[in-house]
């Protein structure tokens, strides 16, 4: 099935069925001929709540050893890391298949299969019988949903913590009924999947808790995250280094405050480039309808660029940011690496003009 590719909010719902099982057997088969062939295999994967979660749940259900390719939220052109050859397997999750095209078209030239799940930003997706592409960049849907149908639900509760982390709150209560938790057990998800997002912000690895491929290793485990959440040392340290942080961006004073927008600027500082993504998600939640901009003020006076569209609207902010050198993301969330200072007046402006009544 060349480029097979998803659409629409069912997908992540009604993806089940034939496809995933022929896919499933395929997968199985790799394994298998990888025992035989020397075949190698490698995950890479966001740093974030959304990848470790897409990855923990395939590998709960298809155990496969591993070259582990991630880092920071923001550092999304992972396929150049890998130097992979004719029958070797790669797994893609929840990285912007536009941001990696080209590397994606060297691994497919090489013989290399592809498996890839994401629901960012896509373009074309390329007409190849070595990819399988499961994309959808419906606003409510986030990779580890994708990945929670593709499986037929096996891992539930971690694609709903994925979810949570991705600040998807009306599609994780959604996708958690067949569990029947109840709202202190849902709440408890909820808080994993904001830690685990949390822990993927930073310009580096040293701003980070726990490097995300560490954190992923920590979770593997545990089929149960509610067993995580009791026993890591993991879930702990991020605690507590999450109430810390997210108590002072609390303290943080708006620089443009209207019916429909807000800008917040942060020092560029560990705690402020750990907690803008989570604080920004924070600030959605408790005005809906206003879009916010983070802008994190960068040594050279430029800006680290968080946008959150409002939950009501959960559109433009893609748009929106890849207006601006290194900019892009999702409908709902997005942000703009490095946003030369000349450039902030035009930001403003377009912020304005795409979100003020």
């Amino acid at each position: 099935m060349p480029g097979a590719g998803l659409a629409g909010p069912a997908a992540a719902a009604g993806y089940a069925g034939g496809k995933s099982q022929r896919l499933s057997q395929l997968l199985a088969f790799r394994a298998g001929v990888a025992k035989s062939s020397g075949m190698k295999f490698f995950d890479v994967f966001n740093g974030d709540a959304d990848g470790i979660c897409a990855l923990h749940q395939l590998r709960l259900a298809r155990p496969q050893e591993s070259e582990l390719i991630t880092g920071v939220k923001r550092d999304i052109s992972l396929l150049k890391r890998v130097q992979a050859k004719a029958g070797d397997c790669v797994t893609v999750l929840d990285i912007s298949l536009d941001k990696n095209r080209d590397d994606l078209l060297r691994l497919l030239a090489d013989g290399v299969a592809v498996d890839y799940f994401d629901h960012h930003f896509v373009g074309e997706i390329p007409d190849s019988d070595q990819l399988q592409a499961h994309i959808d960049t419906d606003a409510d849907v986030c990779t580890s949903l994708l990945v929670n149908a593709f499986l037929n639900g096996a891992h539930l509760p971690w694609a709903v913590t994925a979810a949570f982390g991705d600040n998807l709150f009306d599609a994780a209560r959604q996708a958690a009924m067949p569990l029947g938790l109840n709202a202190a057990q849902l709440q408890q998800l909820e808080h994993l999947g904001t830690l685990i997002n949390y822990n993927g912000y930073g310009v580096t690895l040293d701003d980070l808790y726990i490097a995300p491929d560490a954190l992923y290793l920590a979770i593997r485990p545990y089929a149960d995250p509610f067993a995580f959440m009791a026993a890591s040392p993991a879930y702990a340290t991020l605690a507590e280094g999450y109430a810390a942080d997210i108590a002072q961006a609390r303290e943080l004073r708006t620089e443009v405050e209207g019916e429909s927008i807000a800008v917040i600027l942060l020092p560029d500082a560990p705690w402020t480039r750990r907690v803008s993504g989570v604080f920004g998600n924070e600030l959605a939640r408790q005005a809906p309808d206003r879009a916010h901009a983070l802008l994190t003020v960068l040594p050279d006076g430029g800006f680290r660029v968080s946008v959150r569209a409002p939950l009501n609207n959960k559109s433009g902010a893609d748009a929106l940011c890849m207006g601006f050198p290194t900019g892009g993301g999702r409908k709902a969330a997005a942000g703009i690496n490095a946003l030369p200072a000349e450039m902030y007046d035009a930001f403003i402006d377009a912020f304005r003009s795409k979100y003020e009544q």
